[in-house]
């Protein structure tokens, strides 16, 4: 006889999906009981710090990754992780334990009323099987959607009654299943669109995060030499898909309506590619395009493709689709781009130090393929003139803006490629939400780098109750808390620094170390 527990291994074992991220309650251990030694448990202290991890974890592999979480108030304290990961179109399959079949129905404590319901609408999919033997086929389908274009979360409730009950019949055909996807656009439509873009006067190009998810970066950037055109990363980038340091980069779009069309302003057409069209922020309304532009979006998922306010789009696999583009046009006349200057390196103040200054430092001293996991809200437009990130995967921050993804991201991310140096840059206020994964990044010796931007403040709401024009504004301030102490606790060493000489010798003795290190740095706001 198999059970459901067997195959519900060997199909998870088939898959690649033999890291679990979580962390139990008693509805989960039936499950989790003879734990395979071939599969690897990541404890994580609460549930949004686990999705955190695992976020980064499949971001950084590209494929799904496994996450455990108890019942409903585990998925209830995970659910803004679950939003950063539904906009950034990461694959998870998000399992969470049930009571026992018996017992849902009269509510008992830790039943998972109406389960399915419960993490709607930021998953793909979700269910609760009917019954045991639909179990195995609900893993196996949640694997498979989480993976289809677009990539995203999905949901399994299980009752912890039904992993010692037979499996039915035929679930032995599950394990080996493999779905492909072709998502290639038609030469037809390939060629009108290298039409449309060999007879715009000016184009312009905008990259969002599902170009560099699809490896496509260097596809994007001969695309652009081709045709000369300059390239903007799409506002509020959760990822980086475009190197700064190349000369046709023109940096990160501000998050607003009208600013967006004004920077745009003199381009008759604007290819978007692998990005919502647009992810506004800021209430700035206005036109959505500047007088005499079109625009022409390249979608990975057909939803934004059809929420969007404005243009033409295709819905297509994000790197094929530029890579039959390049092959279709033909090399432009026009001058290319000249390179932005870089700003000047940000000079020795007394006193707590500047953003600018501490971005100047960290590029200096970091590898050129370090990847960066940002958090520091109020300064991502500082670190995005400063970083040179110019390899793939370079950059990851929180696609819905929650808080609390940079700290359990950095351990996901490190975790998945331990040959790079993951540097988080974590404020102050942000970093209390995902602060528990510390210990996981102790526990587990996983060598990622934090780094405190402490100003006492939460200097993103300091900049928007201007932008709002409201004063006398309650809870916006963070003083008094010692994040080294914090790490210490944790089993983190921990480092302070409050000049550029500390600063600078707190990131030689990190990057030496093969353990995870925070530093806190004084800084001042913005």
């Amino acid at each position: 006889m198999t059970t459901v527990h067997e195959a519900s291994y060997e199909i998870l074992r088939s898959q690649g999906l033999t890291t679990f991220f979580g962390n139990p309650g008693s509805n989960e251990l039936p499950f989790l009981k003879n734990f395979p030694s071939d599969f690897r448990y990541v404890l994580g202290l609460q549930e949004a710090v686990v999705v955190g991890m695992a976020d980064g974890f499949a971001q950084a592999t590209g494929r799904p990754a496994f996450v455990n979480l108890h019942s409903a108030a585990g998925t209830g304290n995970a659910m803004g992780a679950l939003a950063n990961a539904c906009n950034s179109h990461t694959p998870l399959v998000v399992t969470a334990g049930q009571q026992v079949r018996s017992m849902v129905g009269v509510e008992a404590l830790l039943a998972n009323v109406d389960a399915a319901n419960l993490p709607r609408p930021l998953v793909k999919w979700s269910c609760e099987p009917a019954c045991a033997e639909e179990v195995p086929l609900a893993l196996s389908r949640a694997i498979h959607t989480a993976s289809a274009p677009a990539m995203g979360p999905v949901y399994v409730s299980i009752p912890y009654d039904d992993w010692s009950k037979e499996a039915g019949p035929g679930v032995e055909h599950l394990a080996s299943r493999r779905v492909q996807h072709a998502g290639s656009p038609s030469a037809n439509t390939l060629a009108k669109l290298a039409a449309r873009l060999e007879r715009a006067i000016n184009p312009v190009m905008i990259v969002g995060p599902d170009v560099d998810a699809c490896s496509a970066n260097d596809t994007a950037v001969a695309l652009a030499e081709k045709l000369r055109m300059p390239v903007w990363m799409a506002p509020s980038a959760p990822r980086c898909s475009f190197p700064t340091t190349q000369r046709c980069f023109r940096g990160l779009l501000p998050a607003g309506i009208a600013s967006i069309s004004r920077l745009l302003d003199g381009h008759d057409l604007i290819l978007v590619v692998g990005a919502p069209v647009f992810r506004y922020h800021q209430y700035e309304p206005g036109d959505y395009l500047p007088a005499g532009a079109e625009l022409v979006a390249i979608f990975c998922d057909a939803q934004e493709a059809a929420r969007a306010p404005m243009g033409d789009a295709i819905v297509a696999d994000i790197g094929e689709t530029l890579e039959g583009l390049l092959r279709e046009v033909h090399q432009s006349s026009r001058p290319i781009p000249a390179a932005i200057k870089r700003p000047e390196f940000a000079p020795e103040e007394p006193g707590p130090l500047r953003p600018e200054r501490v971005f100047d430092l960290i590029d200096e001293m970091a590898p050129r393929d370090a990847i960066y996991v940002n958090e520091s809200t109020s300064t991502t437009n500082l670190l995005w003139q400063r970083l040179r990130m110019a390899e793939q995967g370079s950059y990851f921050f929180a696609a819905a803006g929650g808080l609390g993804f940079a700290l359990p991201a950095a351990v996901g991310v490190q975790m998945a490629k331990p040959d790079r140096r993951v540097i988080g840059i974590i404020g102050d206020g942000s970093a209390n939400f995902g602060i528990t994964a510390l210990w996981t990044a102790a526990q587990y010796n996983i060598p990622s780098i934090f780094i405190i931007m402490k100003n006492g403040t939460y200097g993103a709401l300091r900049w928007f109750a201007g932008v709002l024009e409201v004063e006398n504004v309650p809870g916006l301030d963070v003083p008094g808390i010692d994040f080294c102490a914090i790490a210490e606790g944790y089993g983190v060493q921990a480092l302070r620094a409050d000049s550029s000489e500390s600063l600078t010798k707190a990131l030689s003795r990190a990057l030496a170390s093969n353990k995870p290190t925070l530093i806190e740095v004084e800084t001042r706001a913005p």
